[in-house]
């Protein structure tokens, strides 16, 4: 470990004085790139130099400690102090260590689909875009909605939506996934609790230099917007599908009232499935991986529970239960997302360590 925070150290060194040239700052792409790799490093350079300066109170104790004398005790007593915090610094570095997923500080198009369930399966769809629409407002993301398709009850069959802001992917990757609900619904007559799910799906969003799409591979349809949006949306030809031809996929936008602006949103939801696409295909091959206790992949696996009775939400891929339901569903889901990043973190370091 040492050895890796001493390289990392002279290569926190090297970009500060990179930076400090003014051929480098008038560089924009290569200031960029260094000025993330500098803010990324900080952190754990900010740690180690901790760690070394508590090393040297440490030493510095135990030489007080040699000589005796009325300052023995106190010595002591700061022995131990810097031993407890050596101990705690060494646990964090461990941490800070982890190779970082080089698609956390992307934006993100979230994908919620009814499931099982019929019309309470789109109204439990609807509740779930609303509540990280609420989380992502107080947490600083912005939230855009793409498309979406609307029931007479005001459920969605289906909504795309993007989450845009430094850090989106990193907070939100673990919610892909089944989430299940289990509640009275209004249109139940005996009081009858149901279950119903609907499936989320986290896509890192994908700049263009990472997927490149032939114009030839592409079907581009236009045709009226449905659903919300008043008079004009219906009677315009601004909605924009496409058709990816190699892979099948197709993407509908239909949120903006403008066409152009529809058609590039609608790419960058292509880019981003076709990228998606990609990094499953890439993470199946790499079959000595260990696979993460909360994982990010698998949105066939049912990771939570939300039970409207007992007012509790709980995630089954790390047995946490919250008993505050209401909140939870009004986007106070911060400590979900802290308690799933820490899991994912202690599984990666346990599986480095073996």
């Amino acid at each position: 470990m040492l050895n890796k925070l001493n390289q990392a150290e002279e290569r926190f060194l090297q970009i500060e004085q990179r930076l400090q040239d003014p051929e480098t700052v008038s560089k924009q792409d290569e200031f960029t790139k260094l000025m993330k790799e500098y803010k990324n490093l900080s952190p754990i350079i900010e740690k180690y130099r901790e760690y070394k300066k508590t090393l040297d109170d440490m030493e510095g104790a135990k030489l007080l400690m040699d000589e005796g004398g009325e300052l023995y005790d106190m010595a002591v007593e700061e022995y131990r102090s810097c031993k407890e915090r050596i101990d705690a610094i060494e646990n964090e570095l461990k941490f800070l260590l982890i190779p970082k997923d080089p698609n956390d500080d992307k934006n993100v198009v979230v994908e919620i689909r009814g499931g099982a369930g019929g019309d309470e399966a789109a109204l439990f769809s609807y509740v779930l875009y609303r509540m990280y629409n609420m989380y992502a407002a107080t947490a600083g993301f912005k939230t855009e909605l793409i498309s979406c398709n609307e029931t007479e009850l005001g459920g969605f069959k289906e909504v795309t939506f993007m989450i845009s802001g430094e850090g989106a992917y990193s907070r939100f990757k673990f919610e892909s996934g089944v989430h299940r609900v289990q509640r009275v619904p209004e249109t139940e007559t005996q009081g009858r609790i149901h279950t119903s799910t609907a499936t989320v799906a986290v896509l890192p969003e994908a700049e263009e230099v990472e997927v490149d799409i032939l114009p030839t591979d592409v079907v581009i349809e236009t045709c009226k917007s449905s659903g919300a949006g008043g008079q004009h949306v219906n009677k315009t030809e601004s909605a924009i599908r496409l058709i990816h031809k190699p892979t099948g996929i197709v993407v509908e936008c239909q949120d903006e009232r403008s066409q152009f602006k529809n058609k590039d949103k609608a790419f960058k939801i292509l880019r981003t499935k076709l990228y998606d696409m990609k990094q499953q295909e890439m993470n199946s091959k790499i079959a000595s991986e260990r696979k993460s206790q909360v994982g990010t992949g698998d949105r066939s696996e049912r990771i939570r529970t939300y039970n409207y009775p007992q007012g509790r939400v709980t995630d089954h891929r790390i047995g946490l239960t919250i008993y505050s339901l209401e909140a939870f569903l009004n986007g106070d889901i911060a400590e979900m997302l802290d308690k799933l990043a820490t899991a994912d973190a202690a599984e990666k370091l346990k599986g480095g360590n073996e």
